[in-house]
């Protein structure tokens, strides 16, 4: 056996020392260096996403505001409703997470398993609606129309449901008073989604992912004020998601109540008679193409003529928001949105567009006065109009020989305003234009044509004036593809393809004749006619149309009025607008219009009137019918739906006849008056903070008296 020295022995044990004294110092560092790497350098940020995990927020939604009319009576509010709901971490502590307690469910509220499990599901990027996008620790809702019977069925045999909750809880409710379902006006709630709560995350109104938020209508404009704020409560929870204890809470703040300018009475019969004008125009025969009018769609607007608030609006087709409480079936949302649906979620009057026909001519009048041609002059009013081997022909082909504008407006003389447009148009250089004034389309700028009338609802859209820089604008965009059309063949629309592709871009004459009646490429909306023709009533004030009238807060004590506000002025001296407004009372006497306002009480209450027929190239013509009293304005306008006076005339008479008390024989009557004055004040506010509404009660359809006369455009 070899003897090994000591100090060999001694040498190797210290070099083993030493490694091992390195290793340790080497591991103490490095463990040194991540601590100080967590706790120093991102301290804060872990600090954060610990507390965030160990600290979860149960939310208690606010209950959101009513939207009410002008007398108090509730257009949207809430209602209470019994709310089955499932608690998802009860549910998980299970062994078999909960699936024979929903199978049990499932059976009392007669739903499947499978639709009950998606509920309680979370969202994810992989996993498809319906699922629960809120917190985990949140109750998460199965279905809000429980009976009482299922309710107790749970609360009685709770042994049998453990995490599953039936309690009374207020959702959304559109009341549809009087049958005024005031649909598009309102519009509806859907759930917030993640990109809105990001937007939103740093403003003065931030959002949860329980919150529900307003999509369209005044729900959208005034969220905000409507929402409130939700009340939340935060649990200390484990690892395992139990709750170990509760933190800080903040108490649910309910939203504000928004009191409208809408009267439900009145709202209720301009979607009636709306209704019904279009079921009458399918019934009349359209000779120029051989088939009934299809009457497709409509719009009217009621106009306070001082204010710009809105009394009433109505569009057609409508549909039930109540369609989107709780959630909206796959069903339903095609029914809404699907190709043959015709858009009822659109608002018509706000949304609408199409060329407006003669009611037109108060601008075009109003354009040939700023152009120099004098309103008591004599213009012919011939049968037919030629411009080159162009003609343009006058309604019925009929004339009326010389006479002035106001009688132009009256008879609605097409051929006076040919020959003023294409007078002007020669003087603005033709073809070759220098320096051109172009008042025909610089007026209808001034009257608000061709941008928003600044209304307090979503999506309003601005219409069309087609001068010369839409014209150039509209070329550019379009030419490649006339160009190609136009070598097609030789058909008419290749023709035209053809035409525009050469001088598109150029403002010719058939161009500015068709303009002046309001025929061509002229876009409007009912609102925008509806603020033309109240400021033409008022002495030339254009007002924003609003809906919204006061924001009172829950407790009554904060009220806040939206107070009317103008945006300009008509461009008419005061004679000019006094003369116009002579000859829109002539219309109504002894114009296009008579015929539906015969045995009117024009001595008590004078009327005034526009009538308009707009026809548009691959359809039936569109009716339109603008009048004003000295309190109101109402347009309406029927797609396909024939003539203006033919199709909406009798509608917009009954509508008078309900404002007035008129009755068949034209007598007014002031107690079968709905409001025979504009509503200036709010509803009684109590100490509360309830607004006590006025009781509605059903109003039969106001009598028509026979027509007879001239039917006008």
């Amino acid at each position: 056996m070899t003897n090994i020295p000591e100090t060999g022995r001694s040498s190797r044990v210290t070099i083993r020392l030493v490694a091992i004294q390195i290793l340790v110092f080497s591991l103490l560092l490095t463990l040194g260096g991540r601590l100080w790497y967590l706790q120093i350098r991102n301290g804060r940020e872990y600090a954060d996403e610990a507390r965030n995990n160990h600290v979860q927020q149960v939310v208690e939604p606010a209950t959101r505001g009513s939207i009410l009319d002008a007398r108090g009576i509730p257009l949207a509010d809430n209602q209470t409703r019994l709310v089955v709901s499932a608690s998802r971490t009860d549910l998980l502590k299970m062994k078999d997470d909960g699936k024979a307690v929903l199978g049990r469910l499932a059976k009392v509220l007669g739903m499947s398993e499978t639709e009950i499990r998606n509920k309680v599901r979370l969202c994810d990027a992989k996993t498809p609606q319906p699922c629960w996008n809120g917190s985990p620790f949140q109750p998460i809702p199965i279905t809000d129309e429980a009976t009482t019977q299922q309710a107790l069925q749970i609360r009685e045999r709770s042994e049998d449901f453990p995490g599953i909750s039936a309690e009374p809880t207020a959702v959304r409710r559109y009341a549809a008073p009087g049958k005024a379902e005031t649909a598009q006006v309102l519009g509806y709630l859907s759930p917030v989604t993640d990109e809105e709560i990001q937007k939103a995350k740093n403003t003065r109104s931030p959002l949860l992912r329980s919150d529900q938020i307003g999509r369209s209508g005044l729900e959208r404009t005034y969220d905000s004020q409507l929402r409130g704020k939700a009340g939340v409560t935060r649990y200390e929870v484990d690892n395992l998601g139990r709750v170990i204890g509760k933190a800080k809470s903040d108490k649910a703040v309910p939203g504000s109540n928004v009191v409208t300018s809408i009267d439900a009475r009145v709202q209720a019969i301009a979607e009636r008679e709306l209704e019904q004008a279009m079921k009458d125009a399918r019934k009349e025969h359209d000779k120029n193409t051989g088939t009934n009018y299809k009457a497709d769609a409509g719009a009217v607007v009621v106009m306070e003529n001082k204010t710009g608030r809105i009394v009433s609006m109505a569009s057609n087709p409508s549909y039930d928001p109540n369609a989107w409480v709780g959630g909206i079936s796959g069903k339903d949302y095609a029914r809404l949105t699907g190709k043959d649906s015709n858009y009822p979620l659109l608002n018509r009057a706000i949304q609408g567009q199409s060329a407006p026909g003669s009611i037109f001519k108060v601008i075009s009048t109003s354009a040939a006065v700023a152009a120099g041609y004098d309103f008591d002059g004599t213009y012919p009013c011939t049968a037919s109009f030629s411009i080159g081997n162009q003609v343009f022909k006058n309604f019925e082909s009929k004339g009326y020989g010389p006479i002035n504008l106001g009688r132009a407006l009256e008879v609605s003389c097409d051929t006076v305003f040919y020959g003023l447009a294409y007078q002007q148009w020669q003087k603005d250089g033709g073809n070759k234009p220098k320096d051109p004034k172009d008042w025909f389309y610089k007026t209808a700028h001034q009257f608000g044509l061709g941008k928003e009338t600044g209304i307090d609802l979503p999506n309003e859209v601005t219409g069309r004036v087609p001068d010369r820089q839409w014209k150039k604008r509209y070329w550019e965009a379009n030419k490649d593809s006339w160009c190609k059309q136009g070598k097609s063949g030789d058909d008419y629309v290749s023709k035209i393809a053809r035409e525009n592709c050469e001088s598109g871009m150029k403002m010719r004459a058939g161009d500015s004749v068709n303009y002046s009646i309001g025929q061509g490429d002229t876009q409007v909306t009912p609102i925008q006619m509806a603020t033309i023709y109240a400021a033409i009533a008022n002495g030339g004030t254009l007002y924003n149309p609003t809906v919204g009238k006061a924001v009172v807060s829950p407790d009554g004590k904060h009220i806040e009025n939206i107070e009317p506000k103008s945006h300009g002025k008509l461009p008419v001296t005061a004679r000019t607008l006094s003369q116009i407004d002579g000859a829109l009372a002539g219309v109504a006497t002894r114009g296009t219009a008579a015929w539906r306002f015969q045995g009117w009480p024009q001595d008590k209450i004078p009327m005034h009137a526009k009538t308009g027929t707009a026809e548009v190239y691959g359809k039936q013509t569109t009716g339109w019918f603008a009048t004003y009293t000295k309190d109101y304005t109402i347009v309406m306008t029927i797609s396909q739906g024939g003539t203006g006076s033919g199709s909406a005339g009798p509608a917009v008479r009954k509508i008078y006849n309900a404002l007035y008390g008129v009755d068949d024989k034209g007598k007014i009557d002031e107690k079968q008056a709905l409001l025979p004055r504009p509503q200036t004040g709010l509803p009684r506010i109590l100490g509360d903070g309830t607004i006590q509404a006025q009781p509605i009660t059903p109003v039969a359809a106001p009598a028509t008296p026979a027509a007879t006369g001239r039917r006008g455009r």
